[in-house]
């Protein structure tokens, strides 16, 4: 599935200058089946109510499943783009870091499934999330 030969200082490289780096993304680990990242809970993902705002938790989602995908793909021949992301908001938080972590349900020719958790400090569920993605030829 995802190239061993990946790097984690790569893929935070493809966050620079886009939605990625305003929200703080960065990524931390890479697994065979899939991908995590945090991201900060502070000014720039809160709602006004002082919580996590969640579309900052399906920003987050769709980073991480969107990116896993392109990991498993030969990028000179096609790029992945969200189709449908949906996601359940269970638990609030009000600071620190949130996880998400991306597992592959499938991996098709024209498209892939993921499963987004997103985890507090505590490694309590905060979101769960599902991703579709488009694999489309260049």
């Amino acid at each position: 599935m995802i190239s061993p030969d990946i790097s984690i200082d790569s893929i935070n490289a493809m966050g620079k200058g886009n939605m990625t780096e305003h929200l703080g993304i960065e990524f931390t680990e890479i697994h065979t089946d899939g991908l995590t990242a945090r991201m900060p809970v502070d000014y720039r993902t809160h709602q006004p109510m002082g919580l996590l705002h969640g579309g900052a938790s399906v920003v987050l989602a769709e980073t991480v499943g969107s990116v896993a995908s392109h990991l498993c793909v030969d990028t000179e021949k096609f790029y992945c783009v969200g189709l449908d992301i949906n996601a359940n908001h269970l638990k609030g938080v009000m600071q620190g870091y949130v996880y998400g972590t991306a597992k592959a349900l499938h991996i098709g020719r024209r498209t892939h499934v993921w499963e987004i958790r997103i985890v507090n400090e505590k490694q309590q569920l905060v979101c769960i999330s599902r991703l579709t993605v488009a694999v489309v030829e260049k």
